[in-house]
């Protein structure tokens, strides 16, 4: 037994506060107030490359609902009719195999991107980064840059105030409504989709989704902003585990940075005991989260570049060399290495791995494709007649046949069977699908009463297709099973 359990215990009286006392009653919030961010506009090569992205992602988004194949929409997934339509390939429920690999590819694209140059995705072609970006770009121009900005919203309300706050969201809607109709788009056939819109007929879903995906683009893109990169994306929390010491990262050199200062462009900065960095905090305005990359590898950074691009401005401009802040390493911003022996680092096992692992599912999904058949067929059987007796004293067991025809053409199907000595097919042999549709057909078959022992029997289906007139165009063979009662 402890000794002191028996001590006498010293009792601290709780003296309460006075509720009217307003001097000894502290407020202690959970939460850290939100403070809005004005990002400054910033030119150099990595808001170059930002841009680009930022057309080319919306080029491919805006603009593909409306291109044709053939007599359709070239891109379409049609979600009644349980269709994919890209391009000249037509997916059904039974090619989920590909949707698989699809996502498997994304996962590791995203984990070599982020093990060789951390978040790229984030920072140039992530829907909140491009949005963000088109949001910010309508807003400096309706509003002005940075300082303009927070002049604007610290003066009282005017006449000039109330119609740039008004233009600029006017615009943004706008935006937003045509991203959430070519968003629909793609599910129902976007000049149809026009065409609904013009008469008032759009269903009530379509109307739905439109305005759901609309009012998510300009929430997240007007408002929100850097709030979803640090708070709601799940990716800002597990990158740490795609990264090690040798992955490129946006890094400030402190050695040569430190203690920054500021000074004019004529002091020698040896002489005054500084560092290259002149302490202008351009780096943390045009920051689009907000955060100081001087102080190290932060969740909240995106790899954008853009403190990059402004602090070698700033070099530029003071006469220093460029490269203050960096794509680097950390482990060649300890042992000071060249940009050769922090690229040949890069090459490591781990991104090589990633690499193999990428290609090979990639030259699997485009092998299975180009070697994929154009149609599908499924046998399912009638489970309300297993097997019967009928007229002529044959046994009859009934299938239904689902023949999915994936080709851009109408094709023509002929149906045999074996497997038991007389087994025979007694309902129609040729099957015609039209392009890029599905038929069920209902098949008997039969067979002579004492051609096969009671039970269960295997059997095959050859489906061969053809063109009117023409050679095969492929041919698929299924299992099932023939029941003979006892």
């Amino acid at each position: 037994m402890d000794p002191q359990e028996n001590s006498p215990r010293k009792i601290v009286p709780i003296t309460p506060v006075p509720a009217g006392d307003e001097s000894t009653q502290e407020m202690i919030s959970l939460y850290a107030a939100h403070k809005k961010i004005y990002p400054r506009s910033v030119q150099g090569i990595f808001a170059y490359w930002r841009w680009i992205l930022v057309f080319a992602t919306q080029l491919v988004f805006y603009g593909l609902p409306w291109l044709e194949w053939g007599q359709r929409q070239a891109v379409l997934f049609d979600l009644g009719a349980r269709r994919f339509y890209i391009f000249g390939i037509v997916l059904y429920p039974q090619d989920f195999i590909y949707l698989t690999a699809i996502l498997v590819i994304s996962a590791f694209s995203l984990f070599l991107f982020t093990a060789v140059a951390g978040r790229l995705w984030c920072g140039y072609a992530c829907p909140q980064t491009v949005y963000s970006e088109i949001f910010l770009w309508v807003e400096r121009k309706i509003e002005g840059d940075r300082t303009a900005r927070m002049k604007l919203d610290a003066a009282d309300m005017s006449l000039e105030k109330l119609f740039k706050k008004w233009y600029k969201h006017i615009v943004w809607i706008g935006i937003a409504m045509w991203t959430g109709f070519t968003f629909v788009g793609y599910f129902t056939p976007i000049r149809d989709l026009g065409m609904e819109f013009l008469t008032g007929s759009m269903s009530s879903w379509e109307v739905f989704w439109v305005f759901f995906y609309a009012f998510a683009t300009y929430g997240n893109a007007g408002f929100m902003r850097e709030q979803v990169c640090k708070y709601m994306c799940p990716y800002a929390r597990f990158q740490s585990a795609m990264f090690d010491r040798d992955t490129l990262i946006v890094t400030y050199d402190e050695a040569r940075g430190e203690p920054r200062g500021a000074r004019s462009k004529k002091a020698d900065p040896k002489a005054l005991g500084l560092g290259s960095c002149v302490d202008c905090s351009l780096c943390v305005q045009v920051c689009p989260t907000g955060i100081d990359i001087r102080k190290g590898l932060q969740y909240e950074c995106i790899g954008c570049g853009a403190c990059a691009d402004v602090c070698d401005t700033v070099m530029d401009k003071v006469g220093y060399p460029r490269g203050l802040i960096k794509y680097s390493t950390q482990n060649a911003m300890a042992g000071g290495w060249s940009r050769e022996q922090t690229w040949k680092r890069v090459l490591r096992p781990r991104v090589l791995l990633y690499t193999g692992i990428l290609l090979a599912v990639t030259l699997a999904l485009l092998s299975s494709l180009a070697l994929r058949k154009p149609f599908k067929v499924d046998v399912v059987r009638d489970r309300a007649a297993l097997a019967r007796i009928v007229s002529g004293g044959q046994i009859e067991n009934v299938y239904r046949l689902q023949i999915m025809n994936a080709a851009e053409k109408t094709l023509h199907f002929k149906l045999e069977t074996e497997g038991l000595p007389g087994l025979r097919i007694v309902t129609e042999t040729d099957v015609l699908v039209p392009a890029t549709e599905s038929r069920w057909v209902s098949v008997r078959l039969q067979l002579p009463y004492d051609a096969a022992k009671p039970g269960s029997h295997p059997i095959h289906f050859h489906i061969q297709s053809y063109e009117e007139g023409q050679q095969v165009v492929g041919r698929i063979e299924e299992k099932s099973v023939f029941l003979v009662p006892r």
